[in-house]
């Protein structure tokens, strides 16, 4: 079954973000468990949690995947921002798995001035130093290269698991069309598409993509900005989500969407999905 949902707030409980993801049209989704912009991680009540899992299941929504705040940095240069980050991701992990959702993903950083090389290097290092759940994968999402940020490159994303201590037993990958585009993978023919395909396989592997983040760009190919745009109306468009969510190597895996909440919406990007989807 295509899984295609959007991102939904928590701000109501764990169960209504079900009901939320329902009345989207979608039928996977994504959560915060903290405020994005913040350190703290929202403790997990026991019997919420089984609620949440009890209406996931009753509606068929999943899987779901839990999103890191946006302050993570194991790229960093500094210890004291290195820890509070492995400090965050951990107590991140360990909600997810109190909610028995599968994925958990995060952007790995910026090396500030340390060096791309460095930056890469301490993600894999500091990676070594978490304690993945039991049933969680840790996944690590691309960017769009903007300042020092690491991870615009797959062959980077693959470095950091080759250094990382557990590798793919633990960690996989979370790739976001934005991000791509930005970092100059055009995709949207299909012999951009089919060499976008053949890079993942040379560097991190089709089979440890485990979900994608669906977003046009607001600029153009390459600008290495991070702007997300409604699907089919920025710089991607149509005929290039056409080529993404279809191409037999992605087409099934769970796809939410991050794109701007104004008056179109969640819904009305979740339907442009499935209106460009053939063969459901």
């Amino acid at each position: 079954m295509f899984r295609i949902g959007a991102h939904v707030s928590i701000a109501d409980g764990l169960p209504a973000a079900v009901e939320h993801e329902v009345e989207l049209g979608g039928n996977c989704g994504q959560i915060f468990v903290g405020s994005p912009r913040g350190w703290a991680v929202s403790e997990v009540d026991a019997d919420e949690a089984d609620a949440f899992s009890s209406a996931a299941e009753a509606a068929d929504v999943g899987p779901w995947i839990v999103h890191g705040t946006y302050l993570i940095n194991l790229a960093t240069p500094k210890d004291d921002l290195a820890r509070k980050s492995l400090d965050c991701v951990q107590a991140e992990l360990d909600a997810t798995a109190a909610l028995d959702i599968p994925y958990y993903v995060f952007h790995p950083g910026a090396h500030t001035g340390a060096g791309e090389a460095t930056g890469v290097e301490n993600v894999g290092e500091r990676l070594s130093e978490l304690d993945v759940p039991d049933g969680v994968t840790l996944l690590l999402e691309n960017t769009a290269g903007k300042g020092t940020t690491v991870g615009k490159r797959l062959s980077d994303l693959e470095e950091m698991v080759a250094t990382a201590s557990y590798g793919y037993d633990d960690l996989g990958v979370c790739l976001d069309t934005c991000h791509l585009y930005a970092a100059g993978y055009d995709f949207t023919d299909a012999d951009g598409m089919d060499d976008l395909v053949e890079e993942i396989e040379s560097t991190v592997g089709v089979e440890h993509v485990h979900y994608l983040h669906l977003n046009d760009s607001k600029h153009p190919l390459g600008s290495e900005k991070d702007e997300h745009e409604h699907v089919g109306e920025g710089e991607i468009g149509g005929a290039g989500f056409r080529q993404f969510v279809n191409h037999d190597a992605l087409r099934d895996t769970p796809m939410v969407l991050e794109t701007p909440e104004d008056d179109k919406g969640f819904a009305w990007n979740i339907e442009r999905v499935r209106e460009l989807r053939t063969g459901d």
